[in-house]
């Protein structure tokens, strides 16, 4: 999947981006820093590399600039509130970037911080991909810590199971 115009990307942003801000919240206060292994992410570094990657590599990156993405440190967002104030803030400059990009600027080339160069929509798709690896893992976390989740997309497996035809 190739998104190429630049309104049908935001539209997707928007969706993917809800898809995982709805899980933050769900996140025990006390488990912000939980790692399901030593030198792990914790749930408070997944959420704050999230929204660096976004702001800091990906929009950087599509406007022509090089990558300034400042890791996951707790300095950069420490306790619940202010992770997701900074996880919120880095998306809407993201998004404000993003909307900015001329159809052309799109179509072009962005240049990564491996130094390859990929057509800029194919690199906005990687971030998507980026976004649901870490989605699943914030699902796994959550679900080691005995939180329930909301089904992504609406329906269970065993929703879609009952739904199904069997023969």
């Amino acid at each position: 999947m190739e998104i190429r115009d630049p309104i049908v990307f935001l539209d997707y942003l928007k969706s993917t981006h809800e898809r995982t801000r709805r899980l933050l919240p769900l996140i025990p206060a006390a488990d912000l820093e939980w790692a399901p292994a030593p030198g792990r992410f914790t749930f408070g570094d997944l959420v704050r590399h999230l929204a660096g990657i976004e702001r800091w590599m990906y929009a950087e990156t599509v406007s022509g600039r090089p990558s300034r993405y400042p890791g996951h440190a707790r300095t950069l967002a420490d306790g619940p509130e202010a992770v997701l104030k900074y996880y919120d803030k880095l998306h809407a400059e993201s998004r404000a970037i993003f909307a900015a990009i001329t159809p052309e600027q799109f179509a072009g080339r962005s240049t990564t911080p491996g130094g390859t160069t990929i057509t800029t929509s194919k690199w906005l798709r990687a971030m998507f991909e980026h976004e649901a690896h870490h989605r699943g893992q914030l699902y796994l976390m959550l679900g080691l810590r005995d939180v329930a989740t909301p089904p992504i997309y609406g329906l269970t497996s065993e929703d879609v199971q009952a739904r199904s035809k069997h023969d």
